[in-house]
């Protein structure tokens, strides 16, 4: 173990026991040992990997104090080792060899591109769906490695530089214009016709929520909505048919909010996409949508489809982000 930034050795063995890391008198601490250290790396021999919570990870683990949220644990390693610890839990090993390249490409253009902005934290993506889920050595296959292996270094590049390539599950037949969500405005992200993502378990959803649900998480998030909600209507879509703002009509008021927002408040597990209709029935709603994600970028479903149907995985990549190439990373 050392001491990072200053490159203090503390400790050095083999074996080292199964140990839980805690925050003790403001120090990094475990049953056998306690640092006065804020910040300390574990460097793995050659050949060897680190199990953190019964998962193997790949690279040197950072262990970070935290006065208030105890140990920030992080893994840093090299992008292509990263990348193999994404594959298997955002697609499945076992479908098309291209469609498993196209998915290296994008999830190592993704990561690159979060990794050129400075950040306020100490990490540059996290383990989940806010970036992209990650397994480390536990979650890589043989196939999903030899796809990363076989693209090794590849990125997707605009104008010649890298740029946020985002995917989502299913689409719902039209992938979204990432300006609708966000504060990006790129000819690759302006959403298509996608045609190829009708097969996926996705494709189309229904939801039974009560109407009480909805308004008391509303209310938990900050939302102002009637006490008694009569109605909910669907003011506007936009061109790809997602909902932009949602009405909640009570007797004597009102209240509005985007498309987005909705979705945000009750869960992406509940409102899977933007693209749903809402009926009210009895202070039940009645709820029922296309596609699973936000819709921008990558079809992955969609993917999968073409890539069974014989495209490459340079005419995927060229379908759901037109006018881009494939370039080296630096």
């Amino acid at each position: 173990m050392r001491e990072f930034p200053s490159n203090r050795l503390i400790r050095k063995g083999k074996g080292l026991k199964k140990q839980k890391a805690m925050v003790r008198a403001d120090k990094i601490a475990a049953p056998s040992f306690t640092l006065s250290a804020s910040r300390v790396q574990i460097v793995p021999l050659k050949g060897t990997s680190i199990y953190i919570n019964n998962r193997i990870y790949r690279g040197k683990i950072n262990l970070i104090r935290k006065s208030k949220e105890g140990v920030l644990i992080t893994n840093e390693l090299g992008i292509e080792d990263y990348v193999k610890g994404i594959l298997c839990k955002e697609i499945a090993p076992w479908w098309p060899m291209d469609a498993l390249k196209a998915q290296s490409i994008i999830a190592r253009t993704y990561a690159l591109y979060q990794q050129q902005f400075p950040k306020d934290k100490d990490f540059d993506v996290t383990d989940d769906i806010y970036s992209q889920v990650y397994g480390g050595r536990s979650s890589e296959r043989w196939r999903t490695n030899r796809a990363v292996d076989l693209t090794k270094g590849r990125i997707l590049i605009f104008q010649g530089k890298v740029f946020p390539a985002f995917y989502h599950a299913t689409c719902g037949g039209a992938t979204e214009d990432a300006s609708q969500l966000w504060k990006i405005d790129l000819a690759p992200l302006k959403g298509i016709p996608c045609g190829f993502c009708k097969a996926s378990p996705h494709f189309s959803w229904e939801k039974e929520i009560s109407v009480a649900f909805i308004r008391q998480k509303l209310l938990e998030k900050g939302y102002s909505c009637p006490e008694d909600i009569q109605d909910i209507e669907i003011m506007t879509r936009n061109s790809s048919g997602r909902v932009m703002r949602v009405l909640f009509k009570g007797k004597d008021s009102y209240a509005e909010i985007s498309g987005k927002d909705f979705r945000q408040v009750l869960g992406p597990n509940i409102i899977r996409s933007a693209t749903f209709t809402i009926t009210i029935i009895n202070n039940t709603a009645f709820i029922k949508g296309l596609g699973w994600g936000h819709g921008v970028g990558l079809c992955q479903w969609g993917m999968y489809a073409m890539a069974k149907e014989g495209y490459t995985y340079t005419q995927i990549l060229s379908h759901y982000f037109p006018g881009s190439q494939i370039g080296k990373a630096e």
